[in-house]
């Protein structure tokens, strides 16, 4: 089936348009929180308090996770939230691995809140996309795919019935779905679980980068804690972060062919 083919087949279950913003000191000022079950996306405001106390990255998501739960719950439970942040050095040209992301939820394989780090363009694409943090709770009915798009400044949740489930098929196709160009590759990442996290409680997360040299997706994988085991049984098929506004000048160089 063609990309054009599948991309007309989903069915859009959410949809919210939001103002640009800079990323100023680090931080973008805002979280994404999208509700699978709900079929509810909004944003929250980042505040001096979780600036100042809990920082970025793990801090951040610990503390959505705090605010979010009800209690002790199960892994499966609907409640259970995979948060994803990269702090405020995340996307910063001035160290090395500020690419890399936090992913947390409570895991299949311990019962209790797990982290595991990744790398790829996920964290750095989402804040320049204008969010400092992603927030996902609830459990879909079918298959779908979250998408935060900082070109069209909308993030939408549509059903996905045609795409692959595994990562690197799902990575290809999902990176020339949504770039509009050869160069706007490398401006879209996609996390995903694959297949092996529908069978087993130690699933990885997979999350890309575009390769322009090998002209593919490659993939980082957050593999502590069987998150992608949530990750599918929440019914996602990937998340799609995309930004062309906010990007170092550095960045748009890095690996042209």
């Amino acid at each position: 089936m063609e990309l054009s083919e599948m991309k007309a087949a989903h069915k859009e279950l959410a949809r919210l348009d939001y103002e640009p913003v800079k990323v100023k000191g680090g931080y973008a000022g805002r979280t994404l929180y999208v509700n699978l079950t709900e079929n509810r996306i909004e944003i929250k405001p980042v505040t001096d308090y979780m600036k100042e106390t809990f920082t970025g990255g793990k801090g951040f998501d610990l503390y959505l996770m705090w605010k979010a739960l009800p209690g002790p719950i199960a892994w499966d439970d609907p409640q259970n939230e995979i948060c994803i942040s990269c702090g405020p050095l995340g996307g910063s040209p001035a160290y090395s691995g500020t690419s890399k992301s936090i992913i947390t939820g409570i895991s299949p394989t311990t019962g209790s809140v797990m982290d595991s780090n990744v790398g790829g363009h996920f964290g750095p694409l989402l804040k320049f996309a204008g969010f400092d943090a992603l927030e996902l709770q609830g459990k879909a009915k079918e298959d779908v795919l979250v998408i935060i798009d900082g070109k069209l400044n909308r993030v939408t949740l549509e059903t996905a019935p045609h795409e692959e489930v595994n990562s690197y098929d799902l990575a290809e196709q999902l990176h020339h779905m949504y770039a509009d160009s050869h160069e706007e590759l490398q401006c879209v990442s996609v996390i995903s679980a694959g297949r092996g996290a529908d069978h087993t409680l130690i699933g990885c997360l997979n999350s890309s980068f575009y390769d322009f040299k090998r002209q593919l997706p490659r993939l980082k994988q957050a593999g502590r804690g069987g998150l992608g085991t949530v990750f599918r049984n929440k019914k996602l098929k990937g998340l799609v972060a995309k930004a062309l506004n906010n990007r170092p000048r550095w960045e748009i160089s890095v690996g042209r062919p």
